[in-house]
């Protein structure tokens, strides 16, 4: 992938922001992990004064994940939840309302009912992959369209360009969550998005040992509120796990290919099994979403969705049954995991209009040998 700054996307995931190190020649950044910095007289530095303000660890990722998303302003929080509210708290506020999706990640959702909503901000949800039902829910003190594509957990797909014309036009903001597909398969910006939130715990990190989130603009004013607030309220992203996360964006690109190679043998086993009563995938030539994934992806990703012949109690049973498929929550690491949404990760978004199926199983299909992943899910689909 070309970037469009002159360099490809996996030569930017291991130089941006890291030139090695003066002192000593590293090449790898230090983990700078001091919370203060001496001034050679008052008000003289050397661009570092408190860890909170600016640490040179989370410099070279914000510099790195704005690069990646070829955006002019990246910032690093403490969780994909913290850089949420950094944003919303600093283009909302009582009486804003904004667009949501109406399958949207249960974390983002609880935010926005059960935060936001005591500050006054309305949210409405909406099937963000019909852009006349997000043209119509947007009001006059709309101030974002707030999207994510794929969706968690029912991987629904939305038209980025489109829902920017319609939002743009509204004098309203686009924000995408790029978790799922990460930078290197989906470039918001380039298609219109004003903002791009990620979860750095998930396929930036890649390796399950770290939670931390981003936000990228393109716009320098915006850019300028954000880093404002992100320094006022304080949720910033810790030296150790920015390093964390610098380390996993190296190898996004390597990974991100054997995640989608391997999603797609997982999907054919699943299609084709007789006790699977659907696939959920953007990959499938009849997923509703196919054809704008295919437009503005450049690969269909690691996340897979299937619905039990059985009902929930199926569901239930094939996830109590894999072994090399763990049972947890979060994704995006090499290690496949395997979820209930209804019971886990959506528990929260139960009886409102964002509930999902009881029947439904989510898989963050990782970086192992496909053919054990393959037998690990036969077995366990042999005993539901």
């Amino acid at each position: 992938m070309d970037t469009g700054n002159g360099h490809g996307f996996e030569t930017l995931a291991i130089h941006a922001g890291q030139d090695p190190d003066p002192t000593t020649g590293a090449v790898v950044v230090p983990i700078y992990q001091t919370s203060t910095y001496v001034q050679s007289a008052v008000g003289v530095h050397q661009g570092y004064e408190y860890s909170r303000s600016g640490n040179p660890t989370r410099t070279a990722l914000e510099t790195c994940l704005a690069a990646l998303e070829g955006g002019r302003t990246g910032l690093a929080f403490a969780s994909g939840l913290a850089a949420e509210d950094c944003l919303l708290r600093t283009v909302t506020g009582p009486g804003a309302h904004v667009v949501v999706p109406d399958d949207a990640y249960g974390g983002t959702y609880r935010l926005f009912a059960r935060v936001l909503s005591r500050w006054g901000v309305e949210h409405t949800p909406v099937r963000l992959g019909d852009l006349d039902a997000v043209r119509a829910a947007i009001r006059p003190t709309t101030a974002l369209v707030w999207c994510e594509t794929p969706t968690n957990p029912l991987l629904g797909l939305a038209d980025i360009a489109g829902l920017a014309a319609v939002a743009h036009e509204a004098g309203a903001r686009l924000v995408v969550d790029n978790t799922f597909a990460s930078p290197y398969l989906q470039q918001p910006l380039a298609l219109g998005a004003d903002v791009v939130v990620h979860s750095t715990t998930k396929y930036l990190g890649g390796h399950s040992d770290v939670v931390g989130g981003a936000l990228v603009t393109s716009d320098a004013a915006l850019g300028e509120e954000l880093a404002y607030a992100q320094n006022a309220m304080g949720g910033v992203a810790g030296a150790f796990d920015s390093w964390l996360v610098l380390r996993g964006v190296k190898t996004l690109g390597v990974r991100m290919d054997r995640h989608c190679d391997n999603a797609a043998r997982v999907v054919d086993l699943l299609v084709a099994h007789p006790k699977v009563a659907g696939v959920l995938y953007p990959g499938l030539p009849d997923h509703p979403g196919h054809d704008v994934a295919a437009r503005q992806m450049s690969g269909y990703g690691g996340m897979v969705s299937f619905r039990l012949a059985g009902g929930e109690a199926a569901a239930l049973e094939v996830c109590g049954r894999t072994s090399v498929f763990l049972l947890g929550e979060s994704l995006g690491g090499v290690e496949s995991l395997i979820e209930h949404p209804a019971r886990m990760t959506h528990a929260g978004v139960a009886g409102s209009a964002l509930e999902v199926p009881g029947d439904l199983v989510r898989l963050s299909v990782g970086i192992e040998t496909a053919q054990d992943l393959l037998a690990d899910l036969e077995q366990a689909l042999a005993g539901a």
